[in-house]
């Protein structure tokens, strides 16, 4: 008797695992779905006028849930500082905490970062910035970094989904300003997670 309700209840936890990581992958598939409709909307697309005619999907890693992982957050409010970006602009940011993980066997942490005229406006408040580099950066992935969001106030833990990672739209050509990751958000592993480098840029 025993070993059957031992049996019954593996077989419930492997088909609640199997859900959560088919939910799991919707999502995933609806958010870069919706980046996608962006990037083909004429008014709001960061592709060159060559590349949107053309345009169809954008290139990416394979799913990989092990790209997924619960960090520990530390709440710790730096002080304003201009963040460099790829022009002569340097909008003010400031830390609000940092992201301990482990990924892959590795102990990484990122720092989490407010932009602060941007908070300013009612819709962003909470929004939060992680941009960050890897060793995959100009080896299938853009060489100047690529950012994850994050949506405040934190807790404790926070899941941190390196499958989301996008590009700055300067990946894409055209005369942007983007944010060059702070060097204290490198992570000292491959991220073979998230977006590709755009072709021809």
């Amino acid at each position: 008797m025993r070993s059957l309700l031992a049996a019954l209840f593996v077989l419930v936890a492997g088909m609640s695992v199997a859900q959560d990581e088919l939910i799991w992958r919707d999502s995933l598939a609806a958010y870069w779905s919706r980046i996608e409709a962006e990037f083909r909307d004429t008014a709001h697309s960061p592709l060159l006028t060559e590349d949107l005619a053309h345009f169809q999907v954008l290139e990416r890693y394979a799913p990989d849930i092990r790209y997924r992982v619960q960090a520990r957050f530390k709440a710790k409010p730096g002080k304003p500082f201009a963040m460099r970006t790829s022009t002569q602009r340097a909008p003010q940011y400031m830390a609000v905490g940092v992201l301990h993980f482990t990924l892959l066997g590795v102990r990484e942490r990122l720092t989490v970062y407010r932009d602060i005229e941007l908070s300013q406006k009612p819709a962003y408040e909470q929004y939060l910035f992680v941009p960050f580099t890897d060793l995959t950066n100009g080896e299938g992935t853009y060489g100047g970094g690529r950012y994850l969001d994050l949506q405040g106030p934190l807790g404790k833990v926070v899941v941190v989904d390196l499958n989301r990672a996008y590009n700055p739209y300067c990946a894409y050509g055209g005369r942007y300003s983007c944010p060059i990751p702070p060097l204290e958000n490198h992570l000292q592993l491959r991220v073979e997670a998230g977006v590709r480098a755009f072709a021809g840029h």
